[in-house]
C-alpha cells in the first residue's frame, strides 16, 4: 500500500512543531533539574505558624505546603541573629567560618561576606540556573558584598534590616540614611514605605517567574517582615486576632499563596522545590513551647519552622523529628541540581536528598550541632537528645562561687529545657564538652 505523503506532511509537521514547543517550555531543560524557591522570613518564631501550634492568626497556604510536603520540628540555623544565620544559609558553613558569627552587619559596617566565599547562588549559577535575590539582603551594603558580586543575576531588595532606615546611632555619632532600596546595583528608592515591602517582593517574585528563561531559577526570596518595625498592607491589617503581628504573618502567608498559585498557573509547581524557614528566633512573636527567643541559644533562639516540598518528587504529608539544619540546604542542592561544590570548601551541612525522597526509608546519621551566640562564643552544642549549654546564658543561676554552671538537656523529654539533668549524666557532660571544645578550636 502506498502512503500519500503530501497528505501526510500537514500532520507531521504539526506533531514536529507540537514536539518541538514542548522541548523548548519555559522552565525546560536538558537535566530536568528542579527550579528552587527559599522563601526564608525574618524572625518568625517556631510557634508562629498554623501547622506549628499559632495562636490568633492562620497561615492556610504555608499548612498547606506542609501537607505536600515534609515538616521538620527540629529544623535548625547556626545563629540567633540575622547576619550569621544568611551567611550559614547561603555558605552551608558555620558563621565562623566566614568572620560573620559576631552580632549583625550595620549601615555603618565596613566588612560583609567575602567575595572569596562561594555561595549556594554560584554554585547553582555554575549549573546552569538563573538566580535572583529579592527582599533583605544583610551580608554587606558595600558594592563588593552585595548579591550581584556572590553569585545572583538580579537582586531587588534592600541591604540590611528595616529598623535601621534613617536611625540615628548616638554613641558612636552617625546618622543611617533613609532605607536604600536596589534593584541590582542602582538606587531606585530611598526610604520606601515599609507597609508595602511584602508585596512588592511577592510581585517581583511573581514577575520573575513568569518571564523567566528557558534555564531553571533559584529565586532567594528573603523578607524583611516579621522582623520589627512591624509593617502590614492595608488589605491585612486588622485581619488577626492577634493585632499587627498576626496580620505580619498573615500577609507572609500570603505571599507564599500567590507564589505557589502562580507555580501551578505556569504549569511548573511539579518541578519546584519550595523551602520555607526563619533566620532565628522571634523577637515578638511565639517560640511556644520552646524556652527563649532570638539572640538567645536556648531552643527558640534557633529551632525554626521548617518545611520542604517538590510535589513531583517528595511524598506528601511527612512529619519528622529527625535533627536538620539550614547548613544541610547547600550540599542537598548541589545533589539535586547535579551541581558542584569545589573540592576544598569545607562544609559543615549534609546531603539530606535521599532523606527527601524516601523519608521511610532513609535514617540520617547523628552529627552534632554547635550553637554560637550573639557575641560569637560557642555556647551549647546538641547531639542526639542531649544539648549542653556550656557558658552564661540569660536565666541562668550563679553557684556559691559567682561560677555558672553547664546544664544538659534531654531534648527528647524536655523540649522546654526546664530540668538540667548535667549531676545524673557526667560522662554525656564530659563527651559534649569536648566535643565542643574540639571543633571551636579547629574552627
Amino acid at each position: 500500500m502506498r502512503i500519500n505523503l503530501s497528505l501526510c506532511w500537514p500532520a507531521l509537521l504539526v506533531l514536529l512543531l507540537n514536539n518541538f514547543s514542548s522541548c523548548t517550555d519555559k522552565g525546560s531543560n536538558a537535566k530536568n533539574q528542579p527550579n528552587i524557591i527559599i522563601f526564608f522570613t525574618d524572625d518568625q518564631g517556631y510557634g508562629d505558624l498554623g501547622t506549628f501550634g499559632a495562636e490568633g492568626f492562620e497561615t492556610p497556604h504555608l499548612d498547606q505546603l506542609a501537607a505536600e510536603g515534609i515538616m521538620f520540628t527540629n529544623f535548625y540555623v547556626p545563629a540567633t541573629v540575622c547576619t550569621p544565620s544568611r551567611a550559614g544559609l547561603l555558605t552551608g558553613r558555620y558563621p565562623k567560618r566566614s568572620n560573620l558569627h559576631e552580632a549583625v552587619l550595620f549601615p555603618y559596617s565596613d566588612g560583609g561576606l567575602s567575595p572569596k566565599e562561594f555561595t549556594m547562588a554560584e554554585m547553582l549559577k555554575d549549573g546552569g540556573y538563573s538566580t535572583s535575590c529579592i527582599g533583605k539582603w544583610h551580608l554587606g551594603h558595600k558594592e563588593e558584598f552585595m548579591p550581584n558580586n556572590h553569585g545572583f543575576d538580579e537582586f531587588y531588595g534592600v541591604p540590611y534590616s528595616n529598623d535601621m532606615d534613617n536611625y540615628n546611632y548616638e554613641k558612636i555619632g552617625f546618622q543611617s540614611p533613609p532605607l536604600p532600596f536596589y534593584r541590582n546595583t542602582k538606587l531606585i528608592e530611598s526610604g520606601p514605605d515599609q507597609q508595602y515591602l511584602t508585596k512588592k517582593y511577592t510581585d517581583e517574585a511573581i514577575k520573575q517567574i513568569k518571564n523567566r528563561a528557558q534555564k531553571p531559577f533559584f529565586i532567594y526570596l528573603a523578607h524583611n517582615m516579621p522582623h520589627t518595625p512591624l509593617f502590614a498592607s492595608p488589605a491585612f491589617k486588622g485581619k488577626s486576632q492577634n493585632g499587627l503581628y498576626g496580620d505580619v504573618i498573615m500577609e507572609l502567608d500570603w505571599s507564599a499563596g500567590e507564589i505557589i498559585k502562580t507555580l501551578k498557573d505556569e504549569g511548573i509547581y511539579e518541578n519546584t522545590i519550595f523551602i520555607f524557614t526563619s533566620d532565628n528566633g522571634p523577637a515578638k512573636g511565639s517560640a511556644k513551647p520552646l524556652r527563649g527567643k532570638k539572640a538567645q541559644t536556648w531552643e527558640g533562639g534557633q529551632r525554626v519552622p521548617g518545611i520542604i516540598a517538590w510535589p513531583g518528587k517528595i511524598p506528601k504529608g511527612k512529619v519528622t523529628d529527625e535533627f536538620v539544619s539550614t547548613l544541610d540546604l547547600f550540599p542537598t542542592l548541589a545533589k539535586i541540581s547535579s551541581s558542584k561544590i569545589p573540592k576544598e570548601i569545607q562544609m559543615d551541612g549534609i546531603d539530606l536528598s535521599a532523606f527527601l525522597l524516601t523519608p521511610e526509608k532513609t535514617i540520617l546519621p547523628e552529627r552534632p550541632f554547635f550553637f554560637y551566640a550573639r557575641n560569637g562564643d560557642l555556647e551549647a552544642v546538641r547531639l542526639g537528645k542531649w544539648k549542653l549549654h556550656l557558658k552564661k546564658s540569660i536565666g541562668w543561676n550563679e553557684n556559691a562561687d559567682g561560677e555558672f554552671q553547664i546544664a544538659l538537656y534531654n531534648l527528647d523529654e524536655d523540649i522546654a529545657e526546664k530540668y538540667n539533668v548535667a549531676h545524673q549524666n557526667a560522662e554525656t557532660v564530659a563527651k559534649l564538652t569536648a566535643l565542643a571544645k574540639g571543633f571551636d578550636g579547629d574552627l
